[in-house]
């Protein structure tokens, strides 16, 4: 894979296609790259030289792969090799001084912007490529998604002040919940639950804010309310020794016994819970042989003795916490919104008037916003050996260079309204802040909310399947160009399409592998298959999900029984992994994690799509060759050295769904069941696995 974009000339997808399948020039409209290109000598050829196409200037200039050199004419031979004569003892004197020109008097490749002044937060682009190392993207693949035309979205333009402002509240309302969690239940909130919640509400949420909901129905979230309920009286975590489970029977009987004491329990409840949890102390106190089967299977018999009972007691407690968040999160909402709208008064951003819209199908092109966005604060930005760090009001961000250099090219292409790069560097101030907050504090936390799929699975998706789209990404973690995200605000200036449950195609090869809120991917089966009964164009959906059967979730089961599904494979526990969704800032070494649970892959395709993106035995196989490949590169361990294989779904395209469970029946009966929620993958203990599930970011 290249590691940017320089290539000969491709024609851009921001054409417009008539009703008919014409294509025609359009909004957004690219220029036009059908200039003549002669070909080069061969020994400039052998050289690394190639000759490329400026959309911005609209002319053409010279790129150099070896040594990252651009230059406006071409190059002359024998000039100056960085490689061979590193120190240019036989280059030619320069014409000129400065930086103005190379040896030979050739002209560095310059872009006229640059001569201009800049504004107080102008940003000097660096070369626009370079040397980054490996690359975990692909930003020459072109669009085959097409839309209807649609008009400018009403968000708010992002702007650092309200991004700070925003990350306060959203602070406070974690301490909020935390507290709130402690003093009513005695309970750390669950590891990640806030996050849940936020996906989950988002999915309902009608409200202003891009991250913060206060407009949903039911006020009383169900995720946070399981996920709470799940944790008391006390959290279970993954047990692996005889002496923990031994542990964590007592402190189970200890807090059942407790909590129906301290609350309003009906006399039955509280008789039923003291005897059990009497007769369990009872029980550890005589037998010390009992192995740890014996203990975790005396727990499973508590846990349904007693949980009930325990439940009926917390359940009003519990939908308090969960309102009261909500209560909180909507007045944050109105403090944010009405200081945002504050501040576009003062700076003379008044309302536009409605765009023009045209009812015919385009490819699908960046979401724009309909107010123009007001002036922009100065933002510092350093860099730190690879890291860039960017500053505002003592708040740093800090993303790896090449990130940087790729935020560079995706706003390069999708952002329409500055060309002189002088927002550059609030805007991404903004995004990275923006999913920070949205990741939270804590250690690791939130970054399986960002995870991605290995480079070489994208590689084979789209070769094989056509796929150039991504329905649940952001612009740090994306692959392609295309893609769906959370926020259409901060990420519509990177490439972002906005949220996928709101992006309508009728036609194109999507990947799916959404953040793992089963209200989320539930919804997102219901979307799919609205699009796909509509759609009579090419329309294929490519969806990876964790193979949760125990109990099955709703999602899995409705694609598994659609009138759309093609074919289904599945891909083992711990012989696939996943990009890191701290891949941005993480480390090398850290940029890969095994999934500790299986995957299952499902083919949603209407008639026209099979035909065209027909999942084949050839094509899966390179599919699976692609993870295996992956595997064989990376070197990792993992507790399996097997190659992957296909599940009996897979091979048949259908199979027993008894015998796809079974294959990961041993990973999960190593932990109590715990929660529909699935928090054996999410629980923070010193006896869990660290592995998180990974996901993409929720698009919602």
């Amino acid at each position: 894979m290249t590691s940017e974009n320089h290539t000969t000339v491709k024609v851009d997808t921001s054409m417009v296609m008539s009703p008919t399948g014409s294509a025609t020039q359009g909004s957004p409209v690219s220029p036009s790259t059908s200039k003549p290109m002669p070909e080069l000598p061969d020994e400039l050829v052998q050289a690394g030289w190639s000759k490329c196409w400026s959309k911005r200037e609209n002319r053409p200039y010279w790129f150099n792969r070896f040594t990252n050199q651009s230059l406006w004419e071409m190059p002359v031979l024998g000039q100056h090799d960085v490689i061979s004569d590193p120190l240019g003892l036989n280059a030619a004197p320069a014409e000129g001084t400065g930086d103005a020109g190379v040896g030979n008097g050739q002209r560095k490749r310059r872009l006229s912007e640059e001569t201009a002044q800049g504004g107080p937060n102008s940003f000097k682009r660096s070369k626009l490529y370079r040397s980054c190392g490996r690359i975990y993207w692909d930003l020459d693949v072109q669009t085959n998604a097409v839309i209807r035309e649609r008009p400018p979205a009403n968000h708010l333009p992002p702007h650092p002040e309200m991004e700070l402002q925003r990350a306060h509240l959203t602070t406070k309302l974690r301490q909020h919940y935390h507290e709130l969690c402690y003093q009513r239940e005695g309970i750390e909130p669950p590891r990640e639950s806030f996050n849940r919640w936020l996906l989950e509400r988002k999915v309902l949420d009608k409200g202003p804010d891009p991250l913060l909901p206060s407009e949903c129905d039911p006020i009383i979230s169900p995720s946070m309310f399981r996920e709470v309920m799940n944790d008391i009286p006390i959290r279970l975590s993954r047990i692996k020794y005889k002496e923990e489970a031994r542990k964590l029977l007592f402190k189970y009987a200890e807090a059942a016994k407790k909590m129906i004491d301290s609350r309003n329990a009906t006399p039955d409840s509280r008789k039923v819970v003291k005897w059990n949890a009497e007769d369990t102390m009872n029980w550890l106190r005589r037998d010390h042989s009992a192995s740890k089967e014996d203990y975790m299977e005396r727990l499973e018999h508590l846990r349904k003795q007693c949980g009930p009972h325990v439940a009926a007691v917390a359940k009003d407690s519990v939908e308090g916490i969960c309102t009261k968040i909500y209560h909180i999160s909507a007045e944050y909402v109105r403090r944010i919104h009405q200081a945002h709208k504050t501040l576009l008064k003062d700076c003379n951003v008044s309302d536009p008037e409605a765009a023009d819209v045209q009812d015919r199908l385009v490819y699908c092109y960046p979401i724009r916003l309909a107010l123009p966005s007001p002036a922009q604060p100065r933002v510092e930005l350093h860099f730190e050996n690879d890291i860039a760090c960017l500053r505002y009001k003592g708040e740093m961000v800090k993303v790896n260079r090449s990130y940087f250099t790729k935020l560079e090219l995706l706003y390069r292409y999708s952002s329409i309204d500055d060309p002189r790069f002088e927002k550059f560097l609030s805007r991404v101030w903004c995004l990275i802040k923006r999913y920070l907050v949205m990741f939270g504090a804590g250690v690791n936390e939130g970054t399986g909310l960002q995870g991605a799929l290995p480079v070489p699975v994208f590689e084979a998706l789209n070769k094989q399947f056509g796929v150039t789209f991504e329905c649940f990404a952001s612009p740090l973690n994306s692959y392609f160009k295309q893609f769906c995200s959370a926020f259409p605000d901060t990420d519509g200036f990177f490439g972002s399409r906005g949220p996928f449950l709101n992006f309508s195609p009728a036609s194109g090869s999507f990947e799916a592998n959404p953040p793992f809120s089963e209200e989320l991917m539930d919804a997102m089966v219901t979307h799919f298959e609205k699009l796909l009964e509509k759609s009579s164009e090419p329309l294929s959906f490519i969806i990876f999900v964790p193979e949760w059967r125990d109990p099955l979730t709703p999602a899995l089961h409705r694609m598994e029984t659609s009138a759309f599904r093609r074919h289904q494979m599945s891909v083992p526990a711990f012989e696939h992994e996943y990009r890191s969704g701290s891949q941005h800032i993480c480390k090398k070494e850290e940029m890969y994690y095994k999934a500790v649970h299986g995957t299952v892959v499902i083919f949603l395709q209407n008639a026209a799509g099979f035909a065209k993106w027909e999942p084949t035995p050839e094509r899966i196989q390179e599919l699976l060759a692609a993870y295996q490949v992956y595997r064989r590169a990376l070197g990792s361990p993992g507790p399996s050295s097997a190659p992957t294989t296909l599940s009996p779904a897979s091979a048949g395209g259908s199979g027993d769904k008894d015998s796809i469970a079974a294959k990961t029946a041993p990973e999960r009966s190593a932990s109590l069941d715990t929660s529909p929620a699935r928090q054996d993958n999410s629980s923070s203990s010193n006896t869990v696995e660290k592995t998180t599930p990974p996901s993409e970011t929720a698009s919602v």
